[in-house]
């Protein structure tokens, strides 16, 4: 007879371990997310595992956040409760900060910021000369505003993933330089979160757009352009698709390269929303309800731009719209018909600037506009019917709006934190940007005459593909010298707008030692200086910084000196040979010379074809080298390259190589370097300190709030959810008179506190009422859920009984007294379960007729632990003997072979030998299987339980269901 029930519970149990141990593994995963700090809108995506690529949402379960924050009376709001408070008071309120990101008091964006909201206090930091904003006693760095929205954007992602977030990629815009970008570096650090990368916006998009069409990308290289009109600024990218074959993997990937770019700094939603303002502001004035001038008035500016941006955003739909505001000044309403005709005019010269950022896009990358596939568009303020009529007739074709233009950012940007970051594996897209700003190395060198002159050296020029590694050569300074590194050709590249970078200068590099390491390594005459190289980095994330510097050495070795070198160069080879198969330069051609390690360990920097073109890869930044020194070398290359080659021949071969010229090795020294920053200096040191003093103080304050408000939600709720519930006759009936008058006394004395005395007291205040009020009324809670519960607890008691009965019935069929061949239980162990179930029946029965003589509002008799406790025992005895039956396996006997036959023939023996034999085999092979098969089975007979780990696809934003095989689709 088949067991179900018992073997099926366990089945049951082990699936949901497994189900536990799954959510587990999830719940410590790693997430990661990305922000899109626009000037206006804050968008955050997601990724974490069992979450693909998704946008988080914030606590008004939108999918965009307004990039604003508000203080007010110690309280700090963001978001959409920022904006409305900024109507009131419009100092106290902050937005549209992120280009005000590193730059000085001075600059013109600053100023140009300054006129377009007066009503902003901003000073000078006395220190780094940057932007601080005054709002009343409080002062704030732009660095600790935008940490500020960035620890919200943390927020939002946490609570979308429900786990904790450190890792972020943010989103920039394009022609940001080193200060911007270190500068938002910072304000991250203060945040708390580590940045993978700071991708460039067009760039991110571009990204977001091959991932989904992958499939169209082939060997030959497709060009789009993408086209963003946001807040603040313009911009437009060309950019090509293609598949490219990785020398060193021999795998092949797709790699979007960004070829050319334009933009327009201040050609955005955000000044025809200010054009508007002041044309409303004007119309006002005109109709003079008031004396007041409102621009004078700062909290009527804020009224009347919250007004121009809506009104911008209906009449991009509709050809006319009524302007209205309650109370604009002085208690006097405004209300004005506003045409879209009206609203073109007083933009008509920004509209001669759109196609600007793409003609400069286009002569960047080198292109004509009929090689362009498409002309995407992708920013909120593309929607303007007017802008988008003037793109299409200057393309000459239709434009695409085929993705997503407000998280189209976003969502790149997060693929790509998915594939930076630990714990994912997402398809490989390689992303190749572009310089905008060049650099350039300046040094001074001693002319013929003795006089000094300024050389520059470019490192990385306009357009050049980075991340990439560059090395300069100094090989004619033999003293402690210094250079110094900044922008080159900006006018050619922001004309009129080259101050908007501020400083041009970058760094200023010191070196020293160079004349001590220069003697006491070049002290032999076998050795000979090759000059000091310098070895530059621009990462991924467009941040430039010098890697090291090196002194460069040629020793010539002796005769004993090579013998000694090559004793030792056939297991130096033999790791060269290897390392070059992993490294995939097995093909490549035998070097000059031999490197080997300086004892100051200063190892040069490879350069990989990705990172920087290997022909442009060092630049000689002296090049005063004599053609006979150029000439020396080449011959030297050769010559050791042949001496190498032949360094195995032997007999008539190994005399002619007696000849040969000395080994040559490389040997390579570090040169002490110092960097100092002539941009504006990232904050850090004492500065970075004090920021972050002074936003944990304000977390601390806004927890001490969160706290609060919660202890006080929470005694209200008690208070008032108690008074309710006394009138019902199912919670008054479970506690005595005297009870029921203290718990209605002391809520409504909470009431009456909370109303007066209690309306300003703090957190631990309420927590101490409320634990107060909770020892009164528990106990009659607690009789109340007990009289609440106790019948489903019985019913539970009462299945399990059924079903131990049920199974007792069947155990007694495995005993030897029954069923010999099957004794899995022994009579004591039936007796057993026998006694322990007639044992519960009696219990149950004797309590439950106890409880029921007891009125309710007195201490319970049968509670639902007794009951649960019960069960508990009985489940115990249960599935002691489930796991017996389980275990438990026939005894298997051995089959005798049957004797031979005599016969009286060699013949006949020999066939009926052989048919024994075959007897005797067929028997052996089946009474196992034959035994196997007459074993009791529990459940549905499998023991195995297959194991299955899900696959995480970070790039789908749809799953489909698995077939029975287990595959999935990768996006």
């Amino acid at each position: 007879m088949r067991m179900v029930v018992p073997r099926h519970s366990l089945l049951v149990l082990l699936g949901t371990a497994l189900l536990l141990a799954t959510f587990a593994s999830f719940a410590h995963g790693a997430a990661v997310m990305s922000v899109d700090l626009g000037s206006e809108w804050m968008k955050v995506g997601v990724v974490s595992p069992g979450v693909p690529m998704e946008i988080a949402l914030n606590k008004e379960s939108k999918r965009k956040t307004p990039s604003t924050i508000a203080f007010r009376n110690g309280d700090r709001v963001f978001g959409e409760d920022a904006q409305t408070l900024g109507v009131r008071f419009p100092a106290n309120s902050f937005a549209y900060l992120i280009d005000l990101l590193g730059k000085t008091i001075d600059n013109p964006m600053v100023e140009l910021y300054r006129k377009r909201f007066p009503y902003y206090d901003i000073v000078e930091d006395p220190k780094r000369k940057t932007v601080v904003f005054r709002a009343g006693e409080e002062q704030f760095t732009i660095e600790e505003l935008i940490a500020q929205l960035l620890q919200v954007a943390k927020v939002y992602a946490e609570d979308s993933t429900s786990q904790t977030i450190t890792e972020c990629v943010l989103i920039v815009p394009g022609f940001f330089g080193q200060a911007e970008r270190t500068a938002l570096v910072s304000a991250a650090r203060l945040a708390n979160l580590k940045v993978l990368q700071l991708i460039n916006d067009y760039t991110a998009v571009a990204l977001n757009y091959g991932i989904f069409r992958r499939k169209e990308i082939n060997e030959t290289a497709q060009y789009f352009l993408f086209y963003d009109m946001g807040a603040y600024k313009t911009s437009a990218a060309v950019v090509s698709y293609q598949l490219v074959k990785d020398k060193a993997t021999r795998e092949t990937h797709p790699v979007v390269q960004v070829l050319g770019v334009g933009y327009d700094r201040t050609l955005g939603g955000l000044e025809m929303q200010i054009r508007l303002r002041d044309f409303l502001g004007q119309e006002f004035n005109k109709l003079g309800k008031t004396k007041t001038d409102v621009f004078s008035n700062p909290r009527a500016m804020a009224k009347l731009f919250k007004e121009a941006g809506r009104l911008k955003n209906v009449l991009s739909a509709n050809t006319e719209h009524y302007a209205q505001i309650e109370g604009l000044l002085d208690e006097q309403d405004f209300r004005l018909l506003v045409t879209r005709e009206q609203f073109e005019k007083l933009c008509s010269d920004l509209y001669d600037r759109v196609t600007a950022p793409l003609d400069k896009a286009l002569a960047g990358a080198g292109l004509a506009l009929d090689v362009i596939n498409q002309v995407v568009l992708f920013g909120g303020n593309t929607r303007v019917p007017k802008m988008q009529d003037i793109l299409r007739a200057h393309i000459g074709q239709e434009l695409a709006k085929n993705i997503n233009a407000d998280e189209a950012a976003c969502m790149g940007a997060v693929y790509r934190a998915a594939d930076l970051a630990t714990g994912f594996k997402v398809k490989k897209f390689i992303t190749k940007d572009a310089v905008l700003f060049p650099i350039q190395v300046v040094f001074d060198r001693e002319g013929d005459s003795g006089a000094l002159r300024q050389v520059r050296r470019t490192l990385f020029g306009a357009m050049n593909s980075y991340p990439q590694k560059k090395v300069i050569t100094f090989n004619k300074h033999t003293d402690d010298f210094e250079f110094t590194v900044q922008y080159a050709e900006l006018e050619s590249v922001l004309g009129k707008n080259a101050n908007t970078l501020g400083s041009t200068d970058l760094a200023r590099v010191k070196l020293s030692e160079v004349a001590k390491k220069l003697k006491a390594n070049t002290a032999a005459d076998n050795v000979e200086s090759k000059g000091i190289k310098a070895h530059f980095v621009l990462d991924d994330s467009g941040i430039f910084s010098l890697a090291n510097v090196e002194l460069v050495l040629e020793k010539t070795l002796t005769k004993g000196e090579e013998e000694e070198d090559g004793d030792e160069s056939t297991f130096q080879k033999i790791g060269n040979t290897i390392s070059k198969l992993f490294s995939g330069d097995a093909d490549d051609k035998p070097t000059a010379t031999t490197e080997s390690k300086s004892t100051a360990g200063g190892d040069s920097e490879s350069e990989s074809p990705e990172e920087a073109e290997p022909a442009k890869g060092e630049e000689t930044a002296d090049k005063g080298a004599s053609k006979e020194e150029e000439k020396g070398t080449g011959e030297t290359t050769t010559k050791d390259a042949k001496s190498e080659t032949n360094g195995t021949a032997t007999g008539d071969e190994a005399a002619k190589n007696a000849t040969a010229k000395p080994k040559i090795v490389t040997l390579k020294e570090t040169i002490p370097s110092k960097v100092e920053l002539t941009y504006l200096a990232p904050l850090d040191g004492e500065s970075y300190e004090a920021s972050a003093k002074r936003l944990s103080a304000l977390d601390a304050v806004d927890n001490a709030k969160k706290r609060r408000e919660t202890a006080l939600n929470a005694l209200e709720s008690f208070v008032i959810d108690a008074q309710v519930k006394l009138d019902e006759e199912e919670y008054a009936s479970c506690g005595t008179p005297e009870e029921i008058e203290t718990i209605r006394k002391r809520c409504s004395e909470l009431s009456d506190w909370l109303y007066e005395d209690g309306a300003d007291a703090d957190a631990e205040t309420y927590e101490k009422k409320l634990e107060e009020l909770r020892g009164v009324a528990n106990e009659v809670y607690a009789r109340h859920w007990e009289h609440n519960e106790r019948p489903d607890a019985l019913d539970a008691l009462k299945q399990m009984i059924n079903g131990s009965e049920a199974f007792l019935r069947n155990a007694k069929n495995f005993t030897k007294d029954v069923n010999p061949e099957k004794d899995v239980f022994t009579v004591v162990e039936i007796e057993t379960l026998e006694k322990a179930i007639r044992n519960t029946i009696e219990w149950r029965d004797t309590e439950v007729a106890e409880q029921e003589k007891q009125p309710r509002n007195v201490a319970v008799r049968l509670t639902v632990k007794d009951i649960t406790d019960r069960m508990a025992m009985l489940d115990r005895e249960v599935k002691y003997l489930v796991n017996k039956l389980k275990l438990w396996r026939p005894k298997v006997k051995p089959t005798k072979p049957p004797k031979p036959e005599k016969t009286t023939s060699t013949e006949a023996d020999g066939e009926s030998s052989s048919d024994s034999k075959e007897s005797a085999e067929e028997v052996l092979e089946q009474t196992p299987v034959k035994e196997e098969q007459e074993e009791p089975v529990v459940g549905d007979g499998s023991d195995k339980t297959e194991e299955t780990v899900e696959t995480i696809d970070p790039t789908a934003t749809k799953k489909d269901k698995v077939a029975a095989e287990g595959d999935h689709t990768e996006l």
